[in-house]
């Protein structure tokens, strides 16, 4: 199985960031089209499969080489910027679903979540740029390989599902900005409401939904 090192990925995560004041103080919906940088990357490697412990150590391993190129910034910044980069965050799980559909093909329910996933990372995007951040394409697309079958990983999404929803609840103690608590409340939302009973279904149904499936699920 493969494997992956903080130096491997280092050269993924150059960024150029920009601090400034606000320049947008509107309100955001939190689920809106996707914008170029959140959805025009593609994965540069060919499908992989690693167990979902190496998928998250790999996760980890980008997050931290993150986490040492973030500079200082303001508290919504600060906040929406976890959301997005994060080991459990938005640009971690849209690059595990992408990852799923290249080895797999466009199955459900990852193509569904997927492209739900890249209405998050936009809005967490906007919230960013309001407050003069430049936004890195995702530096996880084609650095997490897919699980070994897909029943292995609806298992390990619904758990992934569950640690975005904490993720969350830990983000909306540390802000008190209105527009961000709503995006971020939305996305909560729509990770235990939407995508965690998906993935929990298909997890009992040997990896995969069927339309009427996906139906009888996600109303």
């Amino acid at each position: 199985m493969k494997t992956f090192s903080a130096i491997a990925i280092s050269s993924a995560l150059v960024f150029s960031l920009a601090a400034c004041a606000p320049s947008d103080n509107s309100s955001d919906p939190a689920l809106i089209a996707p914008s170029p940088s959140a959805s025009s990357s593609t994965s540069s490697l060919e499908p992989a499969e690693a167990s979902p412990e190496e998928i998250a150590k790999a996760a980890e391993e980008i997050s931290e080489q993150i986490q040492t190129n973030t500079p200082t910034m303001s508290n919504v910044a600060g906040v929406a910027w976890e959301a997005l980069m994060s080991a459990d965050g938005e640009y971690a799980a849209a690059a595990s679903y992408q990852a799923v559909i290249d080895k797999f093909g466009a199955v459900e329910p990852y193509t569904t979540i997927f492209e739900a996933e890249l209405r998050h990372i936009s809005a967490l995007i906007r919230q960013l740029e309001r407050e003069g951040v430049a936004v890195p394409d995702n530096p996880y697309i084609g650095q997490l390989p897919a699980p070994e079958s897909l029943q292995i990983a609806a298992e390990a999404w619904a758990t992934g599902e569950i640690k975005n929803v904490e993720m969350y609840d830990q983000l909306l103690a540390k802000t008190t900005d209105s527009n961000l608590i709503r995006v971020l409340s939305n996305l909560r939302r729509s990770s235990l409401e939407s995508h965690l009973p998906l993935f929990t279904a298909a997890a009992e149904n040997g990896g995969t939904l069927t339309p009427e499936q996906m139906t009888a699920t996600h109303g």
